[in-house]
């Protein structure tokens, strides 16, 4: 790969969200934007070669596809319209208020993850429009045709577009709500990666976790003070920590109790320890901990056993008694059972597990699987485990814990 193919291959990664932002925010239009940011990372490609990378890829990339959507607009608009055409190409101002948070690549997620839209339409636009995946790759991510997945996105747009779904962050009274559903759809792509359910897949795919994490990052960029997202990042972080070492040679799937701890990623666990540690804090200072802080929590008491008989599981326990006070779902309360086995034994375990059993077969799980360290502990999850896990677009299908 040359340098300008590298060149451009990064500045799609940092810049693709921007320009497609800024495009819709200037133009009101997701199609539009979505095809002139493209169209100009194609130009890039040949101009780039010829007259090198410009100082600012970033603003040549948007002034270039402002100006292709411009020509596209000329191109499809009638006489009459010119005053409309005008204000397009002149405008540069948003056409209503911009909500808490004024930026455009926020305003961009919370337009993809809108509650109007189905979860799996906002993965897939997420993923598009956000994350700059090619209609193939995350096709090919989620296991269906192109084509399917390219009518799903266009009539996305299209529903967008006819609804008018504002391209703007919430205000600041709905943003708690919103931020968690723009969660649950990152939280959705990582545990696909973390726990890839298609057939002939690998047990754990690196593209999708390490998308999640980017565009989690980035999340966590635009929104610094909430503690949700920082807790997500950290879960995330703490979990990918230990890809390497969750599967074997033979491409299966390592409990816990045998990975090589050696193996898990140290710098990865230090970031998420630290943000754990900044949630912590601000808990101390009386800020409830939400869902995924607790979460990240429990899997920063894991990642902190230098052996898994160093586990604290007393602490583990506490974390989760904390988690089913604000999500009561049989299957954190499975997880609960994990740790109860740890500390009582498994017999204790299962007698709770067998009070869960018609609920767990009939729950989808957004919580993955807690790690376990002994025979007994998978024996309480293998006989929760229900017989038919959920299509791949849901959160987390059912998985030995590892």
């Amino acid at each position: 790969m040359s340098d300008v193919q590298e060149a451009v291959t990064r500045v799609h990664r940092e810049e693709w969200a921007r320009v497609v932002a800024a495009l819709t925010r200037r133009f009101g239009d997701l199609d539009i934007a979505e095809e002139a940011a493209a169209e100009a990372f194609a130009t890039a490609v040949e101009r780039w070669l010829a007259d090198g990378v410009p100082p600012n890829p970033g603003g040549w990339l948007t002034t270039t596809a402002a100006r292709k959507a411009i020509d596209r607009i000329r191109r499809e608009s009638r006489r009459d319209d010119k005053h409309k055409e005008a204000a397009m190409v002149y405008d540069d101002e948003p056409p209503e208020p911009v909500g808490a948070i004024d930026d455009d690549r926020l305003r961009l997620i919370f337009t993809c993850c809108h509650p109007a839209l189905a979860a799996q339409t906002r993965v897939a636009l997420t993923l598009r429009m956000v994350g700059g995946l090619t209609v193939p790759e995350i096709a090919r991510a989620f296991l269906v045709a192109d084509t399917a997945l390219e009518r799903r996105i266009t009539r996305a747009k299209a529903k967008i577009k006819a609804a008018r779904i504002p391209y703007r962050v919430p205000s600041a009274e709905d943003l708690p709500a919103r931020v968690s559903g723009v969660l649950a759809v990152l939280y959705l792509v990582f545990n696909e990666g973390y726990l890839a359910t298609g057939p002939g897949t690998d047990p754990v795919r690196h593209d999708l976790t390490a998308e999640a994490i980017r565009l989690t990052r980035l999340l966590r960029t635009l929104m610094p003070g909430d503690g949700e997202v920082a807790g997500l990042l950290a879960l995330m972080l703490l979990t990918e920590a230990r890809r390497t070492a969750r599967v074997s040679a033979g491409g299966e799937l390592v409990p816990l109790a045998e990975q090589d701890r050696g193996a898990w990623d140290a710098a990865l666990i230090a970031e998420g320890h630290r943000l754990v540690r900044e949630r912590l804090a601000a808990a101390a200072a009386g800020a409830a901990p939400g869902r995924y802080q607790i979460l990240a929590a429990i899997n920063a008491v894991h990642t902190s056993a230098r052996d898994v008989r160093d586990t604290d599981w007393s602490q583990i326990l506490a974390l989760y008694d904390q988690l089913v006070r604000r999500d009561p779902s049989p299957i954190v309360a499975l997880n609960r059972a994990v740790a109860v086995a740890e500390l009582d034994g498994p017999q204790v375990a299962l007698a709770a597990v067998d009070r869960l059993e018609g609920e767990l077969v009939a729950t989808t799980p957004t919580t993955p699987p807690a790690p376990t360290c002994c025979a007994g502990c998978t024996a309480v999850t293998s006989r929760a485990r229900p017989t038919t896990g959920p299509s791949s677009w849901r959160a987390t299908p059912p998985r030995p814990p590892t």
